[in-house]
């Protein structure tokens, strides 16, 4: 194992014992659900606008590290961001994901790039997507994206 895989580890490990975004929002102008019934994983996210920024980004919910990891990384990523720079992070976290592509992401939200090794591991890919693909319904729905 090089020092790469290990300081990708440890910072999925540090956002897996965060709390600071492990909460929920009462005033949150937006929140969705987002269930994985293949593993278990269940994820509330919630988000305050300020017009067409995200000012708060927040989760609750159970499941694996991967997924409460991921949840955690998304809220810092699109925290103080506009609704298109978020949505670019997550087409950004897809393509690194799910299509394979190489890591690409803002100096803000490199942290992301830690989330890359689950390319590894398939089934694991659903865990790191659950916070995103909310994210992504959440918007679709609230009429924000295309």
């Amino acid at each position: 194992m090089d020092l790469g895989d290990e300081l990708y580890k440890e910072i999925i490990l540090d956002n897996y014992k965060a709390r600071k975004n492990r909460r929920r929002l009462d005033d949150a102008d937006l929140k969705r659900e987002g269930f994985n019934p293949s593993c278990g994983d269940d994820i509330e996210l919630f988000l305050k606008l300020d017009g067409d920024t995200v000012s708060e980004a927040s989760y609750v919910g159970v499941g694996c590290s991967i997924c409460v990891a991921s949840a955690n990384m998304l809220c810092n990523a699109i925290t103080g961001a506009s609704i298109e720079q978020a949505t670019d992070v997550l087409r950004r976290m897809r393509a690194m994901l799910v299509d394979g592509e190489e890591p690409d992401f803002p100096d803000e939200a490199a942290d992301l790039e830690a989330l890359q090794g689950v390319k590894q591991f398939p089934v694991r890919i659903k865990c790191a997507m659950l916070a995103w693909n909310t994210l992504e319904q959440m918007l679709h729905d609230a009429g924000l994206t295309g």
